[in-house]
């Protein structure tokens, strides 16, 4: 029997050549694939809540019949909405769909069904909003009723109970070949069960207590190839030539009197820890993580300064243009007159001209340019430096090690890497993330940052709310409201941002100039309305939280947060 790995996919029991390409779409490729496709979620089907002892705020799983159903419009917003009475020995329930009328041809009068979903109480009645369902069928009781119930993720074409059948007989035919990566002598230490019983488990587990045992082993192997992976790339990393760098005090206090501004105690420490890696002669790889006006970009400009002091190149990679031509704007605003003012700084991203992009890429080649700052662009194959030293990359997690490693790979050397983060990360966390980094926390904001302010304002006193920020606004300031989605939704229903938009631009925020943002929209038109933004040629911003990495507009002091 050829191993898991080597099985494709197709030749599990039950599946063949046409399902096979529906499992691509899981990300499933071979058998080993698929018994790696873990529950999403478990139902216990072998105690059920009867319905008559539902209670609302809760999680349930509800199993009964379909009595009977039909559809409706809701009278405000003209919703299509589909209604289906599930009822047991001891009661019933509704179940309400939005804006899937089609799902009725499911619910024929007498279908056995499972649903599961929050039990809500609307108009003196228990009812089930959007729930997941399934439709149970005598001969699959077996692996579907009366038992621990696996729920999965699907893709269109493949069901809960079809993958449940075929994950029980590819356990069967290949769970005793996988392959336990773990080392006998650190499973006997940790006591671990054997990986084909805990896959199993995991899948069909006999009890709740054995579905964690299972999973707590997997989850050691994760972590158990994580680390070792982690402690790999930094043995990789410091046994590597680096570039030692000619920094001494007088560079430091050159570059905070240049500053218009004075440091913080935390900028001060951090800036003595990139002073001290960057005098090695091994790469640094650093991470600087502070709260958001923390002042790491401060930080991270000295960083570029002692590459161009050394005769050196840097580079900084932001994750959009708006923010890298943010970094431009504050370095050279900054760090633009003085004893710095040399220093020939470029901007790159996508929006250029080719013959822009030429003219840079020339410049970078020839090391006529000293500090690049960009966006994913600087990863492009046609960018080549020729000294290249440092690099910053803003926020990691934009990006990934693949890409860090490919901006450092450019300078034909091994550059010393700083990354920047404002995501707060638990120090434990921190060390299992970034085992592969220093890191140094910037925990304390620079003087004169005023009080954050938070309000709670219920759902029914929103306009109370709406009013609060056009008077802000009437006197100058600037306001983001933020939405959890973009359009509607067949599952939830939240105001959305496309909705609340429209209805600003005719009711609260009527002669305001208001602009909408949102993920599904071109990078380059966010980064126009951004811009827009910036400048206060808006007053409102509508958008979702795409504004996750944002831009520093300091007339900006008000945010609305939706369904909070």
């Amino acid at each position: 029997m050829p191993f898991p790995s080597d099985t494709p996919i197709q030749f599990v029991k039950g599946v063949g050549p046409a399902r096979a390409k529906l499992f691509a779409n899981l990300g499933v490729h071979t058998a080993e694939d698929l018994l790696y496709l873990f529950p999403n979620r478990y139902e216990d089907r072998a105690r059920w809540t009867p319905i008559k002892n539902l209670k609302a705020g809760s999680w349930q799983t509800v199993a009964g019949k379909v009595i009977t159903g039909g559809g409706r419009k809701t009278w405000f917003t003209q919703k299509r909405i589909l209604e289906i009475v599930i009822g047991d020995e001891g009661g019933r329930i509704f179940c309400v769909w939005f804006n899937q009328p089609y799902l009725s041809n499911y619910f024929k009068v007498g279908q056995e069904v499972v649903l599961y979903g929050k039990v809500d109480f609307f108009k003196n009645r228990l009812q089930l909003i959007a729930p997941e369902f399934e439709l149970i069928a005598p001969q699959d009781r077996s692996l579907n009723m009366g038992r621990i119930v696996p729920i999965y993720p699907l893709t269109k074409g493949i069901t809960q109970r079809y993958l449940r059948k075929i994950m029980d007989a590819c356990l069967r035919s290949h769970g005793e070949q996988l392959r336990d990566v773990i080392p006998e002598t650190v499973r006997k230490i940790q006591r671990l069960a054997p990986l084909a019983q805990s896959i199993r488990q995991i899948h069909f587990p006999s009890s709740s207590a054995d579905q964690q045992q299972a999973n707590d082993r997997i989850a050691f192997e994760e972590f158990f190839l994580f680390q070792i992976s982690v402690i790999l790339r930094r043995l990789s990393i410091v046994q590597k030539d680096g570039i030692a760098h000619h920094i001494g005090e007088r560079l430091i206090s050159e570059y905070m009197q240049a500053l218009p501004f004075g440091l913080t105690g935390a900028q001060k420490k951090v800036l003595a820890d990139i002073a001290a890696d960057m005098a090695k002669d091994r790469p640094m790889l650093r991470l600087v993580q502070g709260d958001v006006g923390s002042g790491k970009t401060v930080a991270a400009f000295f960083g570029c300064i002692a590459a161009w002091h050394s005769g050196h190149q840097a580079a900084l990679m932001a994750p959009t243009e708006i923010l890298a031509r943010q970094h431009y704007e504050n370095f050279r605003e900054i760090l633009g007159q003085g004893p710095f003012k040399s220093i020939k700084t470029a901007l790159l991203i996508s929006s250029l001209t080719k013959k822009e992009k030429d003219a840079l890429y020339a410049g970078l080649k020839q090391g006529t340019i000293d500090l690049i700052i960009g966006t994913h662009a600087l990863l492009e194959e046609t960018v080549t430096f020729k000294d290249l030293s440092f690099v910053v990359i803003d926020e990691q997690h934009k990006f990934g090690v693949q890409q860090r490693a490919l901006l450092s790979a450019k300078g034909g050397g091994n550059p010393d890497v700083l990354i920047m983060t404002a995501t707060p990360i638990p120090r434990t966390l921190c060390l299992t993330l970034y085992g592969d980094l220093e890191v140094s926390v910037i925990n304390e904001m620079p003087p004169g940052r005023g009080k954050v302010s938070t309000y709670h304002f219920p759902s029914e006193k929103a306009p109370a709310a709406y009013e609060k920020v056009r008077q802000w606004v009437k006197k100058g300031t600037q306001a983001y409201i933020i939405y959890p989605m973009i359009g509607e939704s067949e599952k939830v229903d939240l105001k959305t941002a496309k909705e609340m938009f429209g209805h600003f631009q005719k009711h609260e925020f009527t002669g305001l100039r208001l602009a909408l943002a949102h993920g599904q929209m071109d990078r380059r038109d966010i980064d126009d309305i951004m811009l827009k933004f910036k400048r206060h040629e808006l007053d409102i911003l509508v958008a979702t939280t795409i504004l996750e990495v944002g831009i520093d507009v300091s007339n900006a002091n008000v945010m609305v947060i939706e369904h909070a």
